[in-house]
């Protein structure tokens, strides 16, 4: 059993209560605090093996108190906790020297291994802090446990120049979470340049990215900087990197070996002082198997992943974004609106195969086109109804329709507007997304929610089945079990 001591600050009693029993219970010395003012003087009295603080105290920010602690007692771990669930806060606690970021609510099991790891872990020098970055706009929307791992990957990357690869859905802010890691990492002061390899033209990817000599080819009557140069001391921004042709990915990775570089036509080495972000909504181990991807150029890009998470599997960030593109609009001139709960509980059900991005733009039409300053459900379901071009309404089979020749006209339906990036976008994982929840649904449909015929006509085991409904989200038909 550890005799480790543990200073513990928090202005809320329970919490106290709980971090002081748990840790306690493992054999910690524990000390707790309500104000910022007491933890101080226990650190300045050397006494201590490890601080939790949290953020929001009566008398002193915590994120104010952990550089002060840094700088008086190097060797002191602090571990940080928030219910200011954002990434400026996971940001600023990593600039700041933090051992760890926890947001609230926070899980026990998860906090106590982070302490143990605090413990054992030597720790270097105090962190480098980096300048403060603007806090006038936030970067990223969303306090759901999928954003705020997001959030504590990124803010232990800010410092780093490590190679990033942002994965996700078409829609779900991979530019914002680049511009993210350039506008608060130490490159925030070079340039930041974004190239989207899917709007090129292939046989202009080279000078586009190393840019061309005078005279290199037909139509270069000057030199051209390409994004490389452009994004000297920067961020270089990889946007669509799967649609890169297997010419131009030999000599970026190249370039990722090397560091050096020449424009087309040239004969001068020209250092790459840049950091690599790349993105791709495809799957690129697939477009390895298909002999479309290099392999060695993934392993060399993939070196961090990050997947962004689609909106339907953080649902309950839906009503913060709303408010945010809400506001947004009317920061631009757009009439001042808000939605009653109900038009926000339809958006939270709603499928969002568009992401952030088709929220986003439902959100401006609503503030644009409707007279009514509170926007209710009827004009959400008007809203919705009207599907984008190739888009799947689902609906539930007709009296007359047998569920076979429902699912059969789904999968028609489906196909038609998804034959042309099928093979790309890896067919199997694009089913699962998009045809299993309203198979599931029209099944449950035409046995009027008996999951046990549901499951027999799907070919489920009934566990199975019910799994899939939470997991989906599907609602339960006619309360049958």
């Amino acid at each position: 059993m550890s005799q480790a001591t543990i200073l513990i600050a928090d202005d809320d009693r329970a919490i106290r209560t709980v971090l002081n029993q748990a840790l306690g219970r493992l054999g910690y010395d524990v000390r707790t605090t309500g104000h910022a003012a007491t933890l101080w003087s226990w650190v300045a009295d050397g006494l201590g093996d490890l601080v939790i603080t949290d953020v929001v105290m009566p008398d002193e920010n915590g994120l104010d108190l952990v550089p002060r602690i840094r700088k008086l007692r190097p060797e002191l771990r602090v571990i940080v906790m928030s219910a200011q669930n954002t990434l400026l806060t996971a940001v600023k606690a990593t600039e700041r020297g933090a051992f760890e970021y926890l947001p609230k609510p926070f899980d026990l099991k998860e906090l106590v291994n982070v302490v143990e790891r605090a413990l054992q872990q030597p720790l270097t020098a105090a962190t480098e802090e980096i300048a403060a970055a603007p806090e006038e706009k936030l970067p990223l929307i969303g306090r759901s446990p999928a954003m705020q791992e997001i959030y504590r990957v990124l803010a232990r990357l800010m410092g780093t120049d490590l190679t990033v690869m942002i994965t996700g859905e078409s829609g779900t802010g991979k530019e914002l979470v680049a511009k993210a890691l350039h506008d608060y990492g130490k490159r925030r002061t070079g340039p930041f340049i974004a190239i989207n390899m899917a709007a090129i033209p292939r046989e202009l990817i080279e000078s586009e990215l190393f840019g061309h000599e005078k005279g290199a080819f037909t139509g270069a009557t000057n030199r051209y900087a390409g994004r490389f140069e452009q994004a000297q001391g920067g961020t270089l921004f990889l946007d669509e990197i799967g649609d890169m042709p297997l010419e131009a990915q030999t000599r970026l990775l190249r370039v990722l070996q090397e560091g050096e570089y020449t424009t087309v036509g040239g004969r001068q080495r020209l250092r790459a002082d840049v950091r690599i972000i790349a993105a791709t909504h495809r799957d690129l181990r697939q477009l390895v198997r298909q002999g479309l991807f290099r392999e060695d150029l993934y392993y060399r890009l993939n070196v961090v992943p990050i997947r962004l998470p689609p909106l339907r599997e953080r649902r309950e960030d839906v009503p913060e974004l709303v408010q945010h593109f809400l506001s947004q609009g009317f920061a631009v001139g757009l009439p001042q609106k808000s939605l009653d709960a109900a038009a926000l509980e339809r958006l939270k059900r709603h499928r969002w195969p568009g992401n952030v991005r088709e929220l986003e733009n439902v959100i401006r039409r609503l503030s644009a086109l409707y007279a009514q300053e509170v926007i209710g459900v009827d004009v959400i379901e008007a809203e919705l109804a009207e599907a984008a071009p190739g888009a799947i309404v689902e609906e539930a089979p007709a009296a007359d329709e047998s569920l076979g020749a429902a699912v059969e006209r789904h999968l028609r339906t489906y196909y038609s507007a998804h034959k042309d990036i099928l093979p790309a976008a890896g067919l199997y994982d694009r089913i699962l997304r998009e045809v299993e929840r309203p198979l599931i649904e029209l099944t449950l449909s035409a046995t009027r929610g008996n999951q046990i015929k549901a499951a027999h006509v799907l070919g489920l085991n009934r566990n199975t089945l019910r799994k899939k409904i939470r997991v989906l989200d599907i609602p339960v038909v006619r309360g049958l079990k």
